[in-house]
């Protein structure tokens, strides 16, 4: 059998429902880091209403699926809703910033560039 060496906290060889594999925390932003490697992460994310993520620039491109509930994104000066079923990306070195207006949850992969 696999051992988990690339991808951890999920049961290989296993169906899951993605939106189910992090749960909601009163007050918090909860996250569950699936994959960290040099050139890509995959972390799983729950907001509760009214919390986010503060402007911050990342190292790659970020791809956000949105898995539960609706998210309000600022990329630069652009703000941008997001729902269950849709997907945004923000791009490498733009700052961006995620607020919950309601309860959401996403998925983020995060591409990054190669170091030199």
């Amino acid at each position: 059998m696999t051992t988990q060496t690339l991808i951890k906290n999920i049961a290989f060889s296993k169906a899951h429902t993605l939106v189910d594999l992090v749960e909601y925390g009163e007050g918090k932003v909860v996250s569950k880091t699936l994959a960290s490697h040099p050139g890509l992460s995959l972390t799983l994310f729950a907001f509760d209403r009214n919390e986010g993520l503060s402007t911050h620039s990342a190292p790659g491109d970020a791809l956000v699926q949105i898995l539960d509930g609706e998210a309000t994104i600022t990329i630069g000066d652009e703000k941008v809703v997001a729902n269950a079923g849709e997907v945004v990306v923000m791009p490498a070195d733009i700052p961006h910033a995620l607020h919950a207006g309601t309860r959401f949850k996403m998925l983020l992969t995060l591409v990054k560039k190669p170091k030199n």
